[in-house]
């Protein structure tokens, strides 16, 4: 039972050197456990998902060993905490993975823009290796054995990153998955990796304890609209709603400088989906009361608030002053911006 409804969002701080979890990160997860459910900031479950510098990972028992202390944190403090399983897919570059490690994607479509790749600053997105069937395999065995590694490190459960441009919705996607076999195509197709890694995830540690995080209509990574969006989500919300998952989370992508999600396409995933509907989106505290109290969603998730408030669930309650977030700091490294935001007095 979450002690309330205020999420906070997955948020990508790039505070793990070494991408191994550490205390700097437990005492940040801890001021922040009034949450109702934390969801941790993007972890890799393979050494190919850890396309930017300092983030961690949960396949190796280092990192579930630097896990353990951040989910006993957020328990001490009463919370409930989910981990984010991510995998960059094309959104990477070499010189960021481990050695033998590399920039994997459901075809060799590279991504427009940079990204910030270790020792050399910004450079353009490389031309990812295309998947073979083995290697789609692997990745999805990848999976579950991340969502168990992330159970044995104590997390009440586990949360599919398959939004935002990396691997899963990169399998979605027909513009980033031009592939011929059976996982690309129709919506059949293009949604098999996505059903497959959920079902091994839900196989894993159960149904109950998996969410999956999806962004029809975004635009994060080079992702581009296409026809049958709506109707392609609607595929895989009622396939995942089959598979039993706890949660769907939608992002809305006007929060993100793409156009908003229309409230239709809401309201066709609450039809479809049987489970539990997160929201995101540049929420407030009188808009997430709106939703909530009229049912469009069951929980309600916000980011950089909660960056900036660890206390935030308190300060909405009171209507009290938010900190505003230092953009400066967001994926730096050490305290400053990180855990030294002040609660309410």
């Amino acid at each position: 039972m979450l002690r309330n409804r205020l999420v906070m969002a997955p948020m990508t701080r790039n505070r793990a050197p070494g991408n191994v979890p550490n205390s700097l990160m437990a005492r940040y997860y801890r001021q922040r456990a009034s949450a109702g459910l934390i969801i941790t900031e993007g972890t890799s479950p393979s050494p190919n998902g850890l396309g930017y510098v300092r983030i961690p990972g949960i396949f190796s028992r280092e990192q579930v060993e630097g896990w353990k202390e951040i989910a006993r944190a957020v328990h001490d403090e009463g919370g409930t905490i989910f981990l984010q399983l991510m995998h960059t897919g094309r959104i990477g570059h070499q010189n960021n993975l481990p050695p033998g490690a590399r920039v994997l994607a459901p075809s060799a479509v590279a991504a427009k823009g940079t990204i910030h790749a270790a020792g050399e600053g910004r450079v353009p997105f490389p031309v990812p290796s295309a998947m073979s069937v083995e290697e789609i395999a692997a990745a999805t065995a990848e999976y579950a054995a991340a969502a168990r590694n992330a159970v044995e490190a104590g997390f009440d459960g586990v949360e599919l990153h398959g939004a935002n441009g990396y691997l899963i919705e990169e399998f979605i996607r027909p513009t980033t998955n031009v592939r011929a076999d059976g996982y690309g195509g129709s919506v059949e197709g293009r949604a098999r990796f996505a059903l497959e890694v959920a079902a091994a995830a839900a196989d894993a540690i159960g149904k109950d304890r998996v969410g999956i995080r999806l962004s029809p209509f975004g635009i994060t990574n080079d992702m581009h609209d296409h026809g049958g969006m709506e109707e392609d989500y609607r595929f895989i919300v009622e396939e995942l709603g089959r598979i039993g998952l706890l949660y769907v989370h939608l992002v809305d992508p006007g929060a993100m400088g793409g156009s908003p999600l229309a409230d239709e396409v809401k309201r066709t995933m609450r039809e479809a989906f049987p489970g539990l509907l997160m929201l995101c989106g540049g929420y407030d505290a009188v808009r997430a009361e709106e939703d909530l109290a009229a049912g469009r969603a069951d929980l309600i998730a916000v980011g950089r608030p909660f960056l900036a408030n660890p206390d935030l669930p308190e300060r909405w309650r009171r209507a009290l002053p938010l900190n505003t977030p230092d953009r400066a700091t967001f994926y730096t490294d050490g305290e400053q911006g990180y855990i030294d935001y002040p609660a309410a007095t």
